[in-house]
């Protein structure tokens, strides 16, 4: 067996013992389940799912947040309609 090393991160409580149930389900227990992880990236140089970001954060949104901030700041009346997205 090769040599092995410790690994620590942090995830949130309730994360951790979501995995451990499904890892159990599985029949693995979770230094299992990110060693395959790790092999499968590691074997394919890329994330073995896809990975794509809140579209609440895309630049357009945040735009357009910045501009109904700046015309509350500057005491336009606005309505409930015009919250509302085109």
């Amino acid at each position: 067996m090769s040599e092995t090393t410790l690994v620590n991160f942090r995830m949130e409580t309730t994360l951790k013992r979501d995995m451990e149930e499904t890892c159990h389900e599985l029949g693995m227990n979770m230094t299992t389940a990110f060693t395959i992880f790790a092999k499968k990236v590691a074997r394919e140089h890329r994330i073995p799912f896809e990975v794509s970001a809140d579209p609440f954060y895309s630049d357009a949104n945040l735009a357009r947040l910045r501009e109904i901030r700046a015309d509350a700041e500057a005491g336009r009346r606005m309505t409930a309609h015009e919250l509302i997205d085109d």
